[in-house]
């Protein structure tokens, strides 16, 4: 492994493989020529656009631009990347998309004066997930802003799809890469003490995304899972063994979200029960009536949260079979040569798949792939979606 990349200082030692990045979000926080009041930071999944973001709204409202050895130390910093800091409102979208409603909270909440810190920052993640009419009242805030007020979008790419040419032109963009392994797995060994052997793994089997490579080198499960995944195109040998992959995909996927929601869902039911006397005598009985429309609410946001989390679990899996199928096409296309592949540790199962399919093959896989999460992303049932994708992915007799 060559040498790690120079780990940042204070709030910027989050941002992992940016240098770039980082010397430019520092530069804005010093010199206020520099500075602008809407940013929108692009960039592949796990190049860390939403870190980035939060790194530099801590340094904003830290008297010290977020560059303490200990950022606990700091108020500011430590209040901002916990999410607690009063003038920093975070929108992270719970389920499929960010309504008219959370876009005029937004809203109102920038036209306030900062009351702690020297900004109101206003930061959506997962902007591309924005509905037509909150676009058009982010717009509108971002083409008015207030005084003091710094508006932070994150979006996977420029494109209209993800953002509106209209936001797009009126934000200073700030583009993300995916990290270097190496930086990675350097940072896997010095902040999370997972052993050098399975962080260079965890890194390279993540392809640089730091968030899964965390969660490869501390869970078992997530291993085995992706191992499932990877298994799956040399075993579709047959009709029967493509509906049984699909299958398998579905109910990973259900059995996941079932898992990440069970104890969100519950705790978010009891607070909002408690809140409304649900089950209390006297005074109290007439208010818990009046909630049952907020208690219906909560169960539609939290269907839609396990519905984003299952297709979420799906993507990570037809992203990662899209990625063998592309070290096919290589291996198909250079054998013997040294080439880069996105799963180095399946390099036999590559080479096998490109034996078998050739280059033109894998092409057409690749392509069924990314039809498969185009029609995910238009609601079609995942269960049809997958079917007709394994059925695809078949290998020739």
């Amino acid at each position: 492994m060559s040498a790690p990349a120079a780990v940042s200082a204070g709030v910027w030692s989050r941002v992992v493989g940016q240098s770039v990045v980082v010397e430019e979000l520092q530069a804005a926080v010093t010199d206020p020529s520099a500075m602008t009041h809407a940013w929108l930071f692009t960039g592949p999944p796990g190049s860390g656009r939403s870190v980035a973001a939060r790194a530099f709204a801590a340094a904003l409202q830290c008297p010290d631009g977020g560059r303490h050895a200990d950022v606990t130390a700091c108020h500011s910093c430590r209040t901002v990347l916990a999410g607690t800091h009063a003038d920093v409102h975070v929108v992270v979208p719970d389920g499929l998309s960010i309504g008219a409603e959370e876009a005029r909270e937004l809203v109102r909440v920038a036209g306030r004066a900062p009351s702690q810190g020297r900004w109101q920052v206003i930061l959506v993640e997962d902007a591309d997930r924005m509905t037509e009419t909150a676009s058009n009242a982010v717009l509108k805030m971002i083409e008015e802003p207030p005084p003091r007020t710094v508006v932070m979008l994150c979006a996977p790419s420029l494109h209209p799809d993800d953002v509106p040419v209209t936001i797009r032109s009126r934000c200073r963009v700030v583009g993300l890469r995916t990290p270097p392994v190496d930086a990675v797995a350097e940072v896997l060994v010095q902040r999370d003490g997972v052993d050098p052997a399975l962080a260079a793994w965890s890194a390279a089997a993540s392809g640089g995304h730091v968030g899964r490579a965390r969660r490869l080198a501390r869970d078992e499960d997530a291993r085995l899972a992706r191992k499932a995944v990877l298994d799956i195109p040399l075993s579709l040998v047959s009709l029967a063994a493509c509906l049984d992959a699909a299958d398998d995909l579905v109910g990973a996927a259900k059995e996941e979200a079932d898992v990440a929601t069970s104890a969100l869902d519950g705790a978010e039911t009891e607070a909002v029960k408690n809140s409304l006397g649900v089950g209390a005598r006297g005074p109290g009985v007439a208010a818990a009536s009046r909630g049952a429309g907020v208690l219906k609410e909560l169960e539609r946001k939290q269907k839609s949260r396990a519905t984003r989390l299952g297709r979420d679990s799906l993507d990570r899996a037809l992203v990662d079979l899209a990625g063998l199928y592309r070290d096919a096409l290589v291996l198909a296309a250079a054998p013997g040569g040294e080439v880069a592949l996105m799963h180095p540790d399946r390099r036999a199962d590559a080479e096998e798949l490109a034996r078998r399919i050739g280059p033109e093959g894998a092409v057409r896989r690749i392509d069924a792939i990314l039809r498969c999460r185009q029609a995910l992303e238009q609601n079609v049932k995942p269960q049809i979606a997958l079917e007709a994708l394994t059925v695809a992915l078949r290998l020739p007799s």
